[in-house]
């Protein structure tokens, strides 16, 4: 079982890594593309990750009306915690 931080956490740093965006512009507020400039191709490639990360099949519907970080924190902590 993840909590919500750790979730957090282990997004943050695959958000900086993958797209080179300062850690400190990273919070649970921020929205994917207006904030962080993550757009609809990028989303695939963050999808890809987490899969990797959650060793789960990952939904494209379950992802399509997140707009913030914390949307997809929400999304990967249902995951986890089912």
């Amino acid at each position: 079982m993840k909590s919500r931080e750790d979730i957090f956490e282990s997004l943050q740093q695959m958000i900086t890594d993958m797209f080179e965006v300062a850690p400190e512009k990273i919070t649970l507020t921020a929205n994917l593309n207006q904030d962080l400039d993550i757009d609809s191709i990028d989303a695939v490639d963050l999808m890809v990750r987490l899969r990797e990360l959650t060793g789960r099949r990952i939904n494209p519907e379950d992802f399509k009306s997140a707009r913030t970080v914390q949307d997809v924190v929400e999304t990967l902590f249902k995951m986890y915690n089912g």
